[in-house]
């Protein structure tokens, strides 16, 4: 056989075997950058069509984004940048946060992204030399506090949140606790297995000063028998308290109590004494995280956890902490074992997205 043929027959027979070569490179910058595809129907020009899918981007943004209750309190506000990856046949994955302005802002941005990811939303992809190629993507996002009205909605109830006065205890927060020490009572049903813990309420002082719950929290499990002894100490202070005024006009207006738990029998002392303990390693916890001492914070909260492990109070400090650190796996951990124990849906809408920034 003519040395050349062969030569050339060898060549063709490695290419027909070989694998071919695919470009998985991710670009920061393409010739032809990905786009939004809502644009795409219009007889223009690319350039026109980039435009347009940059400012519907945004615009989609600004509909869908719910400002977190958290970032309007404490006034937070800024640009949010996310990042994540268009492939090649115009998927969008791997998104994440690379800046964040706190209070719930970053989550907030990615949960709408997550939206379009779960509702398989194919973006057109961007392209080299005519061919789509994987294209790093990054996003700002504007958060900007404007005038919210002076009250929320809660369910079926008007709650004002902007006040002149606000609402108080007659006799102020020390004969507040007086009063519900004194009115709580200890549900017999509990001693037997020295049930221990902590039921939040937040209730509802309306214009007559009569009181209703807005939401109750048991953090430890307790059951119905401890929720009827909460909510009938607390709707007991039903015309005790200095209802808040805006302008001049009594409004109804939310309180937050914290409701303790502990067993009267002499037998539950030991555990009295280890849930003391632990509620007291939780408080210097939080107080050396929110001083900057993070890591030696979370270790305290991690031992009151070692203590109770199943004390949902204590999972959602620490869940806090870690989702403050950007450490979703953790936080997702944390949160989830929390909204199963205490029933809570603060987080039903952010979880999925803590949790899958935590992969």
């Amino acid at each position: 056989m003519n040395k050349l043929l062969f030569t050339a027959l060898i060549s063709a027979l490695v290419c027909m075997c070989l694998p071919a070569q695919t470009d998985t490179t991710i670009y920061q910058v393409a010739e032809e950058m990905p786009r939004f595809p809502v644009c795409e129907g219009l007889d223009t020009t690319l350039e026109f069509k980039t435009q347009c899918s940059q400012q519907q981007l945004m615009a989609f943004m600004s509909r869908n984004i719910v400002y977190p209750y958290e970032a309007r309190i404490n006034g937070n506000e800024g640009t949010v940048v996310l990042t994540f990856v268009i492939e090649k046949d115009g998927s969008l994955t791997n998104p994440r946060i690379v800046k964040d302005v706190g209070g719930g802002c970053g989550l907030e941005a990615l949960r709408i992204i997550n939206a379009l990811v779960e509702q398989e939303v194919k973006w057109v992809p961007g392209k080299n030399k005519g061919k789509p190629v994987r294209t790093q993507f990054t996003l700002p996002v504007r958060f900007r506090l404007q005038e919210a009205p002076p009250y929320e909605i809660i369910g079926m109830d008007t709650v004002y949140t902007r006040l002149d006065e606000p609402l108080e205890y007659i006799g102020g927060q020390e004969a507040l606790f007086e009063f519900l020490n004194n009115k709580l009572q200890y549900p017999p049903s509990g001693n037997d297995s020295c049930l221990i813990g902590t039921i939040d309420i937040q209730l509802l002082v309306d214009r007559r000063g009569n009181v209703r719950i807005l939401d109750l929290t048991d953090y430890n499990a307790l059951g119905s028998d401890f929720w009827y002894a909460a909510i009938n100490a607390v709707t007991s202070t039903a015309g005790k308290w200095k209802v808040a005024t805006l302008e001049g006009n009594k409004v109804p207006s939310a309180y937050n109590v914290s409701l303790s738990f502990v067993p009267e029998r002499a037998a539950c002392k030991a555990k009295i004494d280890k849930y003391q303990q632990a509620a007291t390693l939780a408080a210097e916890g939080a107080e050396l995280f929110n001083n900057g001492e993070q890591d030696a914070g979370i270790a305290k909260i991690s031992r009151a956890i070692e203590l109770f492990p199943n004390d949902a109070n204590f999972l959602y400090m620490r869940g806090q902490a870690y989702l403050e650190m950007n450490r979703f796996a953790e936080a997702c951990a944390d949160l989830t074992l929390m909204r199963s124990l205490a029933l809570v849906n603060w987080f039903d809408t952010l979880l999925p997205v803590i949790c899958s920034q935590g992969k």
